[in-house]
């Protein structure tokens, strides 16, 4: 199976070599990887520049936006703009953050896992970092769930989806729409790649509501977005987020933002969410 990756960059010139230097190190490598050189102002594009003199397969594409690190919607228009640079001669579209050091055998073993089962839609492994020396998982979501930094997508499920959404709440949201369409999620606890900066390191204070409305915006309710909020807060050791998140939630309640679903897909997430919460507590 042929597969491309995406990765939207920005001022990441102390990890990108890292990161590219696992991909060629792979057991079996993309067929075409694109980086994002999303308004970078330090070596990341000369970096980029370097590796695909060496390795054809390996391309750069400039995007010009804000510098502001807001989650969801800057890095999902930098994936979009270097999907769009793509053909879709591929089986498999991976979006990848350009902070990681995947194990050689990362991709070889994600397209093993495609193979066995034609409803496999997402696969992925799990960010590890660095703490005293030590390499730890990074635990701020259940086992279930893919980590937006490295998702891998069979392209019959990338395209029912309607790809990425370009908003907080596009790496919950594709998952939950893999389950509406009864597409399989698969993790692999062997794949360990390490995560060399934490999430949301770049986010600034105008981000903390976003969780809420990314909240709202699945169609959770207040019910569901209360222990969802209380739940991650407590994971990220900082109680008091969730006051911010619930803040964000009725912002957007207020607004009547856009939901990123539809009304039927909404009803099915919530019942998927109380059914995986009666399971957890019964």
């Amino acid at each position: 199976m042929k597969y491309y990756i995406v990765i939207p960059a920005h001022n990441e010139e102390a990890f990108m070599a890292l990161t590219l230097q696992s991909l060629i190190e792979q057991t079996v490598l993309p067929t075409k990887a694109v980086i994002v050189n999303d308004n970078s102002t330090d070596k990341t594009t000369e970096i980029v520049l370097a590796f695909a003199e060496k390795h054809p397969w390996i391309s750069l594409v400039n995007k010009t936006s804000d510098a502001i690190h807001l989650p969801g919607s800057k890095v999902i228009q930098a994936f979009q703009k270097g999907l769009e640079t793509l053909d879709n001669n591929y089986d498999i579209i991976v979006k990848a953050d350009a902070d990681l050091i995947f194990p050689s055998n990362y991709f070889e073993t994600i397209i093993r896992h495609f193979q066995s089962d034609k409803k496999i839609g997402m696969v992925g492994g799990f960010c590890y970092i660095e703490k005293n020396g030590e390499w730890i998982l990074e635990n701020l979501t259940d086992k279930d769930h893919i980590r937006g930094a490295l998702k891998a997508y069979r392209k019959e499920t990338f395209q029912q989806i309607g790809g990425l959404k370009p908003e907080m709440g596009w790496d919950t949201v594709d998952e939950l729409l893999c389950k509406f369409y009864q597409w399989k999620v698969v993790t692999d606890e062997t794949l360990k790649v390490k995560h060399l900066k934490p999430t949301g390191a770049n986010y600034n204070k105008t981000a903390r509501y976003k969780q809420g409305e990314a909240f709202y915006s699945l169609g959770y309710g207040f019910f569901i977005t209360s222990i969802a909020s209380l739940k991650l807060a407590m994971r990220k050791g900082k109680p008091l987020l969730f006051l911010d998140y619930i803040k964000g939630f009725w912002k957007a309640k207020s607004t009547r933002k856009p939901l990123l679903v539809t009304k039927e897909q909404a009803r099915f997430i919530r019942n998927y969410r109380w059914k995986k919460m009666k399971e957890k507590l019964f």
